[in-house]
């Protein structure tokens, strides 16, 4: 049988969905036009809720379209803000956020996720995130922002305690045209006494 290695928004999900069942909390750090706020929405049931973050107007309409069109506008909380404001806006614990970084398909390319915002996204993460929750992350580094966002992302996950975090990585290593990578951080259910 024939394996197709796929590609990190697939792994993304595929991590994810582990992490994830009906009555759960999630993030959609990165709401673009709103497909991974609906898989999540659908992912969490009635009886969750997703909170989904962008900062661009546009981004927000395209994603209450898609909500209201696929009868789910109710499991889901949109803000037009960036995802470095997440600690302040979810008032909950969660079981798994999910970045997708870049810019909004079909946009103009202007307006990309930002490394420095980006480090403040993944750092308010960590203060919300369940015992055994995850993060996943999607980079594309075919652009100088991508690979700064890359190069600081990969530091600021390797820095982590291995004591209270797992974190990896997933990426082809002989693919033309930097294909996405997929960083993917773990918080451990056992509590650490420092």
């Amino acid at each position: 049988m024939a394996q197709d290695f796929r590609s990190a928004r697939y792994w993304a999900a595929e991590l994810i969905e582990t992490a994830l069942c009906p009555g759960a909390q999630a993030v959609d750090a990165t709401m673009g036009n709103g497909h991974d706020t609906l898989w999540l929405c659908r992912q969490v049931g009635e009886m969750g809720r997703v909170y989904a973050f962008d900062v661009q107007p546009e981004a927000v309409q395209r994603t209450r379209a898609l909500l209201e069109k696929e009868g789910v506008a109710e499991r889901a909380t949109l803000f037009c803000r960036g995802h470095e404001h997440m600690a302040e806006c979810v008032g909950e614990p969660v079981d798994a956020v999910m970045f997708n970084l870049g810019w909004l398909p079909g946009a103009e390319h202007g307006v990309t996720t930002r490394t420095e915002t980006t480090l403040k996204a993944v750092d308010a993460v960590l203060s919300i995130l369940k015992p055994e929750g995850l993060l996943t992350v999607c980079v594309y580094p075919g652009h100088d922002e991508g690979s700064r966002e890359l190069a600081a992302l990969d530091a600021w996950a390797a820095a982590l305690d291995p004591r209270r975090y797992d974190a990896m990585t997933r990426r082809y290593m002989n693919q033309p045209g930097d294909p996405p990578v997929l960083i993917a951080v773990k918080l451990k259910k056992t509590k650490v006494c420092i």
